[in-house]
């Protein structure tokens, strides 16, 4: 199994292309299920989940192709990829593909809305927390699907004629619930109105996608979206947004290591709240017309409190990320995570660095210390890991990040653009 290797204390200095979003992709991927014409996708992040649901595609009969690259085309250029589900031959997503990817199950609801039936695996995915699927469950039964649990999976048949448009009003935001429902609703018979929806960039991608395919959708980037049904959708060509999350981490680690860098492609205004905060941690955080510039000077970094929230608030998928930045700030900090109860197992790992950090409940309390060193440390989900790369980046010594192929499902060639920006970071293949 492949590990990176780092030796802390380089400065990072240069430029990172920012890839296609991940958590964008992958629903955009499933859209194709819901026409029988071709969806072109372009900047398609090279990652493991992207197989993976490759692979699903291709089981419910979705002909794939990727398309080299036009000359001159620079690699940190995301893949155009073609996705044409011309004929949906099976509506089963079976328990060895779903169970290793939680997105995968939203299939379930452009397979409801095309084929009115769909038997679902309940999905899989990384151990940060229980992420049940009732919302999906809820929602689509409000549409008027009829659902079962069966041995595993979950089952979903269409009343007669198709999906009929209905109110949904999600108790709890949910980005995986709003995708599903969202795509469900635009083959349904009339109006479908969804409450509490999430206002995630990624939702905002998915959405003017099925736009362009055709469907009739309103209330993009608020807190509820009306969907008209349309009886047809067909082909369109979309880009994948560039990954905030990415942006993020990145941010984060040039906070943490001191330098100047560029983060090519990246768009502010889709984590906002995260870079506000790292402006009051010390990074200075400057918007250019090709991206986003940080630099952070020698001063020491500032303790500061975060609490994890939906859209527009700061994303829990950097919540690992900035709580390892936080083990060499000065002062006490405070970080709450409100979206997943199980997302603080990077805490164990961050400690065998030597890191100051206490939980209780939501709340994780991290004293800075003057100096982290190098360890041997184990991924435990995919943000975690990198979180662990971050704090190597910073520490004395040598690290070894083992499992890495959490790392391998979200970040596409990691090692190599922080190695282009002066980390020492190899990958170890074992």
């Amino acid at each position: 199994m492949d590990r990176i290797r780092l030796i802390g204390g380089n400065e990072l200095n240069g430029e990172i292309p920012i890839s296609g979003a991940k958590n964008a992709a992958l629903p955009l991927m499933i859209a194709s299920l819901l026409t029988d014409e071709p969806l072109v996708l372009q900047n398609v992040p090279r990652l493991a989940d992207v197989k993976l649901l490759e692979r699903i595609l291709e089981n419910h009969g979705v002909d794939i192709a990727v398309h080299g690259r036009r000359r001159g085309e620079q690699e940190s250029v995301g893949q155009t990829m073609t996705f044409h589900a011309a004929d949906i031959v099976d509506t089963t997503a079976p328990y060895d593909l779903v169970s290793k990817m939680r997105a995968s199950f939203w299939v379930i609801g452009p397979l409801l809305a095309r084929c009115h039936e769909a038997r679902v695996s309940l999905p899989g995915g990384c151990a940060i927390g229980t992420r049940p699927v009732d919302f999906f469950i809820y929602g689509l039964e409000q549409l008027g699907a009829s659902i079962e649990i069966d041995e595993g999976y979950v089952v979903a048949k269409a009343p007669k004629g198709g999906l009929i448009g209905g109110l949904v009003h999600l108790p709890k935001v949910s980005v995986g619930a709003t995708h599903t429902i969202m795509m469900a609703a635009t083959l349904a018979r009339g109006v479908t109105t969804i409450e509490n929806a999430a206002m995630e960039p990624e939702i905002d991608n998915v959405a003017n996608c099925l736009i362009a395919m055709g469907a009739k959708i309103s209330g993009v980037g608020t807190r509820t979206i009306t969907i008209e049904g349309v009886e047809k959708l067909h082909g369109a060509t979309i880009d994948v947004i560039p990954d905030r999350i990415e942006t993020g981490t990145f941010a984060m680690a040039v906070a943490m290591t001191g330098g100047n860098v560029l983060l090519s492609g990246a768009r502010a205004e889709h984590l906002q709240s995260a870079l506000d905060i790292l402006g009051q941690v010390g990074a200075t955080i400057t918007n250019e017309v090709n991206g986003i510039r940080v630099q952070r000077n020698g001063n020491g970094l500032q303790a500061i409190d975060a609490e994890i929230d939906p859209f527009p608030g700061f994303p829990t998928d950097l919540q690992a990320q900035f709580m390892a930045l936080m083990t060499r700030a000065d002062g006490v900090s405070h970080i709450r995570e409100t979206i997943f109860e199980n997302r603080y197992m990077h805490v164990a790992e961050l400690a065998r660095f030597g890191a100051d950090i206490k939980v209780d409940g939501q709340v994780a309390t991290v004293t800075g210390v003057p100096q982290l060193k190098g360890a041997q440390v184990m991924a435990t989900d995919l943000r975690a890991s990198v979180s662990l790369v971050i704090a190597g980046l910073a520490a004395k010594g040598e690290t070894v990040v083992n499992r890495i192929y959490h790392l391998d499902r979200g970040f596409e060639r990691l090692e190599d653009k922080l190695s282009r920006c002066g980390a020492e970071i190899e990958r170890i293949a074992g």
